[in-house]
C-alpha cells in the first residue's frame, strides 16, 4: 500500500458539551485527522453540527478537519465549511445533481474534495471523478447514526475501488477511507481489502483506557494488516 495508515476519529461519539476539549484530546492522543459527521435531517434522518461548532473548535488543534457532508446540495454551503476550518469536504454523489461541478467548486475554495459512497451505491459512481478527488470514503454502515454494526459485505467494494485507483495510476495520490463500525475487530479486514484511512467514533471515545490507547491500538492493527 503506497498511502500511509491514518486514524480519523469521528467526534459524533464525543461529549457534545465538551467538544473543544474532546478535539484537543484527539490531538494529544495521536489522531491524524478530526472527522466531522454533518447531517441535515433531510439526506439522513439526523441533525448534527453546523459550521459554527467546527469554527469554535478549530483553535484547539492543528490537526486537519474533514467534513463528511450528509446533506442535500453540499456545494451551496461549501464555502462556510471551508471558512470554519475544514481542509477536506466529502460529498455524496447520491445527493449531488452535478457532482463534477460540486467537486470543482470545493477545489476552487482551496480545500481538498472527496466522494463518499453509501453501501448500495456502486463503485462506478466515482470512476469518472478520480481526477478531482484525493479520497474515496466507503460507508461500511448506512449513514445517519453512530454505533452501527460493520458490514463486511462492503469489503469487496473496498477492494474494487482500490483496483480502480491502482489501474488509473493514482495509488500515490488517492486515499481510501472507511467509516462505520470500525474497531479492533474490524479494522484489519478493512485494511486487507485496501483501505488506509479509518473513521472510528465509538471505538475511540468509548475505549475504557481513553482515546489515546484506542488510536494507538487501531493504528497498530491496521499497520500489521497492511504489512
Amino acid at each position: 500500500m503506497s498511502r500511509p495508515i491514518q486514524i480519523s476519529p469521528s467526534v459524533l461519539a464525543a461529549d457534545p458539551s465538551r467538544m473543544g476539549d474532546e478535539v484537543a484530546r484527539l490531538d494529544a492522543g495521536g489522531a491524524d485527522i478530526v472527522h466531522w459527521d454533518v447531517m441535515d435531517g433531510v439526506f439522513v434522518p439526523n441533525i448534527t453540527f453546523g459550521p459554527h461548532v467546527v469554527a469554535a473548535c478549530r483553535p484547539r488543534t492543528t490537526l486537519p478537519f474533514e467534513a463528511h457532508l450528509m446533506v442535500t446540495d453540499a456545494g451551496a454551503l461549501a464555502e462556510r465549511w471551508v471558512d470554519a476550518g475544514c481542509s477536506r469536504l466529502i460529498v455524496h454523489p447520491e445527493a449531488e445533481v452535478h457532482l463534477h461541478r460540486t467537486l470543482g467548486h470545493i477545489r476552487s475554495l482551496g480545500a481538498a474534495a472527496a466522494v463518499v459512497l453509501n453501501p448500495a451505491t456502486p463503485s462506478d459512481a466515482v470512476r469518472h471523478v478520480l481526477d478531482l478527488i484525493d479520497l474515496v470514503l466507503i460507508m461500511t454502515v448506512n449513514p445517519g447514526f453512530g454505533g452501527q454494526e460493520y458490514l463486511p459485505s462492503m469489503e469487496p467494494k473496498i477492494a474494487e475501488i482500490r483496483r480502480m485507483i491502482d489501474d488509473a495510476g493514482l495509488a500515490d495520490r488517492i486515499d481510501i477511507e472507511v467509516d462505520g463500525g470500525i474497531g479492533a475487530d474490524t479494522i484489519s479486514a478493512a485494511t486487507k481489502a485496501g483501505a488506509n484511512v479509518f473513521v472510528a467514533g465509538s471505538a475511540v471515545f468509548g475505549h475504557p483506557d481513553g482515546p489515546d490507547t484506542a488510536i494507538r491500538e487501531l493504528r497498530e492493527l491496521a499497520t500489521a494488516a497492511a504489512g
